[in-house]
């Protein structure tokens, strides 16, 4: 069922291109026929991987987030590259990040980041039967691996500790 709201692109422009995202200003007519602005960031989109060693524990990831200033405590995640299926993304993740390959692989959940302004998606996976190969990072990555019961990664976050959306709904979903 449809609400019947759908806005029609008047006008766009690109106000930036960047390697991570590019941000548009539209100019969209609202069905009532009154025009708006809506400012789109958009994205290539990005994977995020449970990444279990073991049937009850699960791997998180600490790393400095510049936006936040601050060290994070998240599931292994990362972008997709263009014209990169979201599997072949978070496989390429999985290792760059923790050094881990999976021979299981479970699509999860499919979910938008922040709809209201941002168009990333994100893949959120299920990586099982684990085998260490050695981590791959990037040359501006520093990652500490942590792996640790699912209970205390819950505990975490009612803790407050672990505030990072994508990895709340990924560990949310083991608990579903």
């Amino acid at each position: 069922m449809s609400l019947g709201t759908r806005e029609s692109t008047i006008a766009s422009q690109q106000i930036f291109k960047g390697t991570v995202i590019s941000l548009r200003v539209d100019t969209v007519q609202l069905p009532n026929g009154v025009p708006a602005r809506r400012e789109v960031v958009e994205h290539n989109g990005g994977v995020v991987i449970v990444c279990q060693p073991e049937r009850d524990k699960l791997i998180l990831i600490r790393q400095y987030r510049y936006p936040c200033d601050e060290e994070l405590l998240e599931l292994p995640a990362g972008r997709i590259e263009l014209g990169e299926e979201p599997l072949a993304a978070a496989q390429r993740e999985i290792i760059e990040e923790t050094g881990y390959q999976a021979a299981s692989w479970e699509l999860m959940a499919k979910m938008y980041s922040a709809p209201g302004f941002c168009s990333e998606m994100l893949y959120l996976y299920q990586a099982r039967d684990l085998a260490f190969v050695g981590k791959n990072l990037d040359y501006d990555e520093s990652i500490e691996v942590l792996i640790m019961p699912v209970a205390e990664a819950w505990a975490l976050i009612r803790a407050g500790k672990v505030r990072d959306a994508k990895t709340i709904a990924g560990i949310g979903l083991l608990r579903g």
